[in-house]
């Protein structure tokens, strides 16, 4: 039977606290039963063994370099301990050495030492002796480590009232330990699940299609906020492809209907012999047919293009001789709508598709001449970085909702609702515009301002 995340962080934390109260006493009794000179070097020579962790840990194998700030750091706290410490790297030179980074203090630590245990075990006859330990991170060996201290031990004053205090007050330590490790141990646990369980609760009722649900972070934990955050940030993408995905249906459905109900009347107008077989009706018939084909023409390019099925013919294209002849092309549309369009910038090559960047170009320049009024200017700037180049085109037309921007990239979204056939397509240009563009590395973004017109910035890597 599976317990809760509660149940099983108190069992936990318990049990620890139950064996580290069992292991500490255990061993201060035995040591405490020892003599007390065997206590104190062995606890001399489980210094030297944490100091000698502590800095094999400030190596980094992927850079090869120690931590050096750390390095001092420890040492110095070493040697207010009593112990002089020098450390190599590798190859025998010299990281760090305590004698080298203050004499005057590692031979008044030194002689404090040396005098108080003259004073205390004037028969000792001791002495500073070196030991060298290997210095090792994830089994290698990376350089080592010389640890000076007086021998065979050496102990200060506090050390004595420590020893005679410690059984006295061990007990009384572990059965207040035990008693705050249950309770924090049993907070925490609660603490710590109950975020996790409405995080379960909320995924639970987004895998059911609620998509508008939302964590309140209250967690002051960095990892439950950054779950919590996840959470919401999935929701919300979830809830915006849902709409979309409606909103897709229904483009589509749109789309296809109209020429499909424009064919479906003229034929059965034409079979019933309401209507004569013309050559202008049948026209009319083959020009929906056409519009059919269009809308599932770009549907296979787009997925063409989004499958990564696109193999791009890359060759040396000279942007601004690019723009210039896109522009040329569109004279006639120009001309009747009495548009100004200017085209600045330097020539400046760059390896891409030339007829993919040129369908590129179409695209939003047949944009901006549609939704620009009579008179109104177009302009073109190239641009160009250390490793980009690119080009900004920019109309003064109608302008697009600040809302309706994060979607004009989607598939079949016109932010003209209406549809109207005279000012726009299927709504599938732009995204394809976006699918060349990252196809080639590169990037494409907008601005508008609803009335005043708007911006697009095309970014792509010159190799």
């Amino acid at each position: 039977m599976k317990q809760s995340l509660k149940t099983q962080l108190s069992t936990t934390i318990l049990v620890i606290v139950l064996l580290t109260i069992a292991v500490v006493s255990l061993l201060a009794n035995i040591f405490i039963n020892r003599q007390f000179t065997s206590y104190v070097s062995k606890q001399q020579e489980l210094e030297a063994q944490i100091i000698t962790s502590t800095i094999s840990q400030q190596y980094t194998q992927f850079t090869d370099q120690w931590d050096t700030d750390f390095v001092h750091a420890t040492g110095m706290y070493a040697l207010y301990e009593g112990y002089i410490v020098k450390v190599y790297d590798k190859q025998g030179v010299i990281i760090w050495d305590a004698q080298s980074h203050d004499m005057k203090l590692c031979n008044q630590i030194m002689d404090e030492i040396a005098n108080r245990m003259k004073i205390e075990y004037p028969q000792l006859n001791g002495e500073f002796t070196s030991k060298n330990y290997p210095l090792v991170k994830d089994g290698k060996v990376v350089g080592h480590i010389s640890i000076s201290a007086f021998g065979p031990f050496f102990l200060n004053e506090n050390d004595f009232q420590f020893i005679h205090s410690l059984n006295r007050i061990l007990f009384s330590v572990g059965l207040v330990s035990l008693v705050v490790a249950v309770l924090v141990g049993h907070l925490l646990a609660k603490r710590i699940s109950r975020p996790i369980l409405k995080t379960v609760e909320a995924t639970k009722q987004i895998a059911d299609g609620n998509y508008g649900v939302r964590l309140a972070q209250e967690s002051n934990a960095a990892e439950l906020g950054l779950l919590e955050e996840s959470i919401n940030h999935l929701a919300a993408s979830l809830e915006t492809l849902e709409k979309l995905r409606k909103q897709l249906t229904e483009d589509v459905a749109h789309e296809l209907r109209t020429p499909i109900t424009i064919l479906q009347s003229y034929l059965e107008a034409m079979t019933e012999g309401i209507w004569e077989a013309s050559p202008e009706r049948l026209e009319s018939c083959n020009e929906e047919v056409r519009r059919i084909g269009k809308l599932v023409g770009d549907l296979e390019r787009l997925a063409k293009i989004e499958g990564g099925n696109l193999k791009l013919h890359k060759q040396r294209v000279d942007l601004h001789l690019l723009l210039s002849k896109t522009i040329q092309s569109f004279g006639a549309e120009l001309e009747n709508k009495h548009l100004e369009i200017i085209l600045q910038g330097e020539h400046h090559e760059l390896l891409a598709d030339e007829d993919r960047l040129k369908q590129v170009v179409v695209n939003l320049l047949s944009n901006a001449i549609k939704y620009s009024k009579d008179g109104a200017r177009i302009q073109f700037n190239i641009f160009e970085t250390r490793d980009t180049v690119g080009f900004r085109v920019k109309d003064t037309g109608i302008g697009i909702p600040e809302e309706e921007l994060p979607y004009i990239f989607e598939r079949f979204y016109r932010a003209d609702k209406s549809r109207n056939r005279a000012t726009g397509g299927a709504g599938i240009g732009l995204t394809i515009v976006k699918a060349i563009i990252e196809a080639h590395g590169g990037r494409i973004s907008v601005q508008s301002i609803l009335g005043e017109g708007t911006e697009f910035t095309v970014t792509l890597p010159k190799e």
